[in-house]
């Protein structure tokens, strides 16, 4: 568990799997509950748990890919597909970011603050994003509702990540 997969040099068949399974994984949380938001056009879901958690647990390369292809799967099955292609880009650069500054910056310290900034550029980029497509008051009225979002991912991917690596140090 000390070494990120996201570190290792080239994708083992294990890691292209995983990160499938992640992804459908992401299409699904952020599927399986969608709340309307209320003056704005989109929905507030519980996909960044898993994109975050990607993040932490696999590393940047990953957590982008996961994030990125895994939340706009969803938007275009849902039937939000105008999403699609600033999901892609808001959820790749959580992941990736999320990732990275948790590679850097080692231990708790680290993850909380690669969840946070993660969260972060989420709500930025999707504020950014609608601002183009909607104007900046649709896009200011969705903020407060992907901050929660952002919030629930953040402190249910650390839960997560905090459980399943004491379950995988007590496996060694």
């Amino acid at each position: 568990m000390s070494e990120q997969l996201g570190s290792r040099k080239g994708l083992q068949t294990k890691d292209i799997v995983l990160c499938g399974i992640l992804m459908a994984l992401t299409t699904v949380m952020t599927m399986i509950v969608q709340i309307p938001v209320i003056g704005a056009h989109g929905y507030v879901n519980m996909g960044d748990t898993v994109v975050l958690f990607t993040a932490l647990y696999l590393g940047k390369k990953e957590g982008a890919i996961v994030g990125g292809l895994g939340s706009a799967l969803a938007d275009l099955i849902s039937g939000y597909g105008v999403y699609a292609p600033v999901t892609l880009i808001a959820k790749g650069l959580e992941g990736f970011v999320c990732g990275l500054i948790a590679e850097k910056v080692s231990g708790r310290a680290g993850r909380i603050i690669g969840t946070l900034v993660g969260g972060i550029i989420m709500v930025t980029g999707y504020f950014i994003g609608e601002i183009f497509m909607y104007g900046l008051k649709t896009s200011a009225a969705a903020v407060p509702a992907n901050s929660m979002q952002a919030i629930f991912g953040i402190i249910t991917s650390l839960v997560i990540y905090a459980g399943v690596s004491r379950a995988m140090h007590k496996s060694k």
